[in-house]
């Protein structure tokens, strides 16, 4: 549910994109009244995607490091690539960059980019 405000007005900016994404328009305290009646605590919208199952394999559960020491250049590279490029699961690439980081060999960049130093 949202109230509209006038679009000349930057606060009401929140309020209106939640309208035009599918909110519920509430006018009235009755409004609320209304669509409370009935309420059952699922959503009344159809736009929502209904959860995805996530199935753990092997490489995400390992506490294991992945070896990405060969990945890494003083160039940065995002995160995500590295995760990528390495196949490794991305608790693993985090942890092998905790790891150089905490050695002194990592460099954090804007972005979510690493590099080594």
């Amino acid at each position: 549910m949202a109230i509209p405000g006038s679009p000349l007005d930057a606060r009401s900016h929140g309020c209106n994109q939640l309208i035009r994404e599918g909110a519920v328009l509430v006018q009235s305290p009755e409004d609320v009244a209304e669509l409370l009646s009935g309420f059952d605590g699922a959503p009344r919208s159809s736009l929502r995607e209904s959860p995805r199952h996530y199935t753990a394999t092997e490489e995400a559960l390992s506490d294991e490091p992945a070896d990405i020491a060969t990945l890494l250049t003083t160039a940065p590279v995002s995160v995500d690539e590295l995760i990528r490029q390495s196949g490794a699961g991305a608790g693993a690439v985090q942890m092998a960059l905790l790891e150089l980081e905490i050695a002194g060999q990592l460099v954090r960049h804007a972005g979510g980019r690493v590099s080594l130093q």
